[in-house]
């Protein structure tokens, strides 16, 4: 019969206690006494930390002033593109009312490719980006000139 009271027999080890930390010092020149600092040193840094106050005031009053005119100039970019726009859908509107009153009325026999002819763009000079068409234009111009006659 074996028991494993040999165990209880062994004194525990403590863990041993943390040291106390040592004071953490930000800066060596801290621990100095200010009392050894110069007056005029004291009066140095003083003007110093009132002139970056100051400029960081300025800053920031630069800042919000910037702010606001930018706000001020988004808004009347926004209200010149809304004009814009509703210019555009009035000329739209108007273009696509002329359109359909165009096409509304009745075609006389042989006016059919002056109706076609309307609708291209035989200015080469506006065609520069686009795909040549030369060849499809000028058929539309000879049909124009030469309508096709239905037997």
């Amino acid at each position: 019969d074996q028991s494993l009271d040999f165990v209880e027999d062994v004194p525990v080890m403590a863990a041993p206690e943390p040291e106390p930390a040592a004071p953490v010092v930000e800066d060596r020149f801290s621990a100095l006494n200010e009392a050894a600092e110069p007056e005029s040193i004291r009066v140095w840094k003083q003007k110093q930390a009132e002139e970056i106050a100051a400029r960081d005031a300025e800053a920031e009053a630069k800042a919000a002033e910037w702010k606001a005119e930018a706000a001020k100039e988004l808004e009347n970019w926004h209200a010149k593109q809304s004009d814009v726009l509703e210019k555009t859908k009035a000329a739209n509107r108007e273009a696509q009312e002329a359109f359909l009153r165009d096409n509304v009325e009745e075609t006389k026999p042989g006016q059919q490719w002056e109706r076609i002819c309307r609708l291209c763009d035989f200015n080469p000079k506006n065609n520069r980006n686009s795909k040549d068409t030369a060849r499809m234009k000028s058929i539309f111009l000879q049909l124009k000139q030469n309508p096709l006659v239905r037997a």
